[in-house]
């Protein structure tokens, strides 16, 4: 999954990027985050209020007025209901006060997440994977899967969209952030990587399937190379 933050206290997002464990791009005012959105896919958008050059508000509106559904999560040192209330009125999904304790902001974004997927469930599963969201821990059956955060991104992307071909493009779009390189060899070698640690975890075929020319997909009722 793949977040846009926009905040302008520099120490913040960074600390957000950090330890939010998800692909994070950051926009420091109003008109880098409207550019940043009219390129890249994003899941969701952690959306200050008082930034420079365009206000969070009026980001908000234009990207609700250009049909955007993309989940917003406002963070705001406004406090008061009247706040709360534009926020919400303006197209916000969510609106966090700051200070804000850290655990409760990655609550509020695994709840959007789910939502926006049609998961009501922390815990997603398809066939003999699974992955907690909450404890961002991947299962084969039983067995704990050890895997990277980009090993770990990927299985929860194609295990949000089962049965769904999901193209080499959209899960770098989704996994990655924007500075990745598209010709290296990193997504190849994380996709082998995440099929070796299922195979051994038990998989007695390829629960990854590979679509010939447009991408992969994972499905509970077929394994096996395509």
């Amino acid at each position: 999954m793949k977040l846009l933050i926009v905040e302008d206290e520099v120490l913040l997002s960074r600390s957000l990027s950090k330890g939010l464990g998800y692909a994070v791009d950051c926009a420091f005012d109003g008109e880098e985050a409207l550019e940043l959105l009219e390129i890249n896919a994003y899941d969701l958008m952690v959306l200050d209020i008082n930034i420079p050059k365009i206000n969070g508000l009026d980001v908000l509106k234009k990207i609700r007025e250009a049909g955007s559904r993309l989940p917003v999560i406002i963070l705001s040192a406004k406090n008061t209901v009247f706040d709360k209330v534009k926020g919400l009125d303006c197209g916000s999904n969510d609106y966090l006060t700051k200070p804000f304790d850290f655990l409760e902001l990655e609550a509020r974004i695994r709840n959007l997440l789910r939502q926006n997927t049609g998961l009501n469930d922390s815990v997603v599963r398809c066939g003999e994977a699974s992955i907690d969201t909450s404890a961002k821990k991947a299962y084969w059956g039983s067995t704990l899967l050890d895997l990277t955060k980009k090993e770990y991104s990927i299985l929860q992307y194609l295990l949000h969209h089962p049965d769904t071909v999901i193209s080499a493009e959209e899960l770098i779009e989704h996994v990655w952030d924007s500075e990745v390189d598209l010709f290296s060899n990193s997504f190849r070698f994380h996709i082998h990587s995440l099929r070796k640690k299922i195979k051994d975890a038990g998989s007695t075929s390829d629960f990854i399937i590979t679509i010939r020319g447009q991408g992969y997909m994972v499905s509970a009722r077929k394994e096996g190379g395509v």
